[in-house]
């Protein structure tokens, strides 16, 4: 595992990048109501990261993705492609996956947003999914584990009777949208990479309310759903380990660390 550490310059460039990824989750945040497509919402989005940001929207064509942001709707665990006759509905939940190239360097971060009146157990499962997002980030810093990460992940997820995603997980990012390590949301404590400052990756659990298991679409070669056809919820940051800890470059104004 080649686990690149990252120098002064481009943890700049990184500090950079995600705050314009988190800049473009909160522009679009107010958008998603019910009524609007998704396709839409890839537009505003799209248009403000070109057009605002100077910047470049990594998932337009990579590997062929047709969109500049993924828009996963409900029972969609990832990589949902936004769609000009997809309306989000009241009780919609949606995870809106941003990422930004500025200089070269990569931000990557997501968001769940509820869609008008949505129900209780809707809400507990985008909630205990943040919960266990930022649980992981309290626990990075130098000599942390990335099975430590997983397991405090797992931990607090099936403590609330939901299964953890393991087809899919986070993956060191910079200059490369994904690179070594894979940091997957579930483990076993003190086992696997011992993280040291400067190392930049993301932490982006998908959590489920039924069991873990999940399909892709055939037909589109990207859209992942939960098997059982139940929700799903996911939340993402892009960070980099600090002396004493981590910073969270696509920290939103919302968030106290």
């Amino acid at each position: 595992m080649a686990v690149s550490i990252k120098t002064a310059d481009e943890i700049e460039k990184m500090r950079v990048a995600g705050r314009l990824a988190a800049d473009v989750l909160e522009m679009i945040r107010p958008r998603v109501e019910p009524g609007i497509t998704t396709g839409e919402l890839d537009r505003i989005c799209h248009d403000y990261i070109t057009g605002v940001q100077h910047a470049i929207p990594a998932p337009l064509d990579y590997h062929g993705f047709p969109r500049s942001i993924c828009t996963s709707i409900n029972e969609v665990v990832c990589h949902g492609i936004p769609s000009d006759t997809k309306k989000l509905k009241s009780g919609d939940i949606v995870n809106i996956d941003v990422t930004v190239i500025k200089d070269g360097y990569h931000g990557d971060t997501s968001i769940m947003v509820e869609v008008g009146e949505v129900a209780p157990h809707a809400q507990r499962l985008i909630q205990v999914t943040q919960e266990c997002l930022y649980k992981a980030l309290d626990l990075v810093r130098p000599g942390t584990t990335l099975g430590d990460i997983g397991a405090v992940i797992q931990e607090h997820a099936e403590k609330n009777y939901y299964s953890v995603v393991r087809e899919y997980c986070g993956h060191g990012i910079g200059k490369v949208f994904h690179e070594d390590p894979q940091v997957l949301h579930y483990g076993k404590p003190g086992t696997g990479l011992v993280l040291e400052e400067g190392m930049t990756f993301t932490i982006e659990p998908m959590i489920n309310a039924g069991r873990r298991h999940t399909k892709l679409n055939a037909k589109d070669g990207w859209t992942v759903t939960t098997r059982d056809g139940r929700l799903s919820a996911q939340w993402e940051h892009t960070l980099g380990v600090t002396a004493d800890g981590c910073e969270i470059f696509t920290r939103r104004s919302d968030e106290n660390f």
